[in-house]
């Protein structure tokens, strides 16, 4: 079997193909043929040597990739899923060693895969698993309320949209960062007001929310610059382990969803809200 994978870090150039043994569904596992991945910035760490501390535990070849969508080709007998071989699907997928999505199959545990939204190619659902948990186990960790706010960074790119589309679906107002040039498209995603991105952005979310808003998703990675942004006692989260320090009684969280592997019903509903 065929994967894309490193033997040592370093730029795009040590991508190579590498062969691996053909794998087999196990108990309470279903295998995966594999027709498109998504290329995300954790695969981009996992090949820079970003995460080579993590990583040396396990000998090379290393194979990135978290999200995956494809064809169901071997089921384990002894489960119950509404998943049969044959039927497309989507999952994220928590690499190591050699279990990245990059690979011609790949065996995963089948509370992690779920059906393909109905009417989507491949490409189009591989974008969906792991961006999308993300975006949710963000606001899980935020807990707001159907008519509280919250700001987003980073809007225009995948787990910012994401963010933006799933709050709305909780009854959050929104507010949004944005260049000029993806404006309009952070507004169709459905952000209630758009701020210009950049270092003063937390000047401008305050310029519209001036006591702060109850919880900040920083996709952006800007940390420290956005806090301000987040009232007393608000909440904030954010996407590279930043957790801040003890501030105006805020909420810090990081978002890992490498936890949220194996959660069926969320990433279900996912593809249930595309449908």
């Amino acid at each position: 079997m065929r994967a894309v994978g490193l033997y040592v870090h370093g730029g795009p150039e040590v991508l190579e193909v590498v062969d691996l043994p053909e794998v087999h569904a196990g108990s309470g596992q279903m295998r995966i043929r594999v027709h498109a991945v998504a290329v995300n910035p954790t695969d981009t760490m996992a090949r820079n040597g970003s995460r080579a501390e993590q990583q040396k535990i396990d000998p090379p070849p290393y194979v990135p990739g978290m999200d995956v969508a494809g064809v169901v080709d071997e089921v384990d007998d002894d489960i119950s899923t509404n998943v049969a071989v044959g039927d497309a699907v989507m999952a994220m997928v928590v690499p190591k060693a050699s279990h990245g999505a990059y690979r011609e199959q790949i065996v995963l545990n089948a509370r992690s895969v779920v059906p393909a939204p109905a009417g989507t190619s491949h490409v189009e659902a591989c974008t969906l698993p792991m961006n999308g948990l993300t975006a949710q186990q963000s606001l899980d960790l935020l807990g707001l309320s159907s008519g509280q706010t919250l700001a987003v960074t980073g809007a225009a790119g995948a787990y910012g949209g994401y963010v933006i589309q799933l709050a709305k679906t909780e009854g959050l107002t929104v507010i949004a960062d944005a260049s000029e040039a993806d404006r309009e498209l952070v507004a169709d995603l459905g952000a209630d007001i758009v701020v210009r991105r950049g270092d003063e952005v937390a000047t401008r979310i305050r310029e519209h929310f001036s006591d702060g808003v109850d919880g900040l998703a920083d996709g952006a990675v800007q940390n420290e610059l956005v806090i301000p942004a987040v009232r007393d006692g608000g909440a904030f989260t954010s996407v590279r382990g930043f957790i801040g320090e003890p501030l105006r009684d805020i909420s810090f969280t990081a978002t890992m969803v490498r936890s949220y592997d194996g959660e069926f019903e969320k990433l279900d509903r996912l593809r249930q809200l595309v449908e």
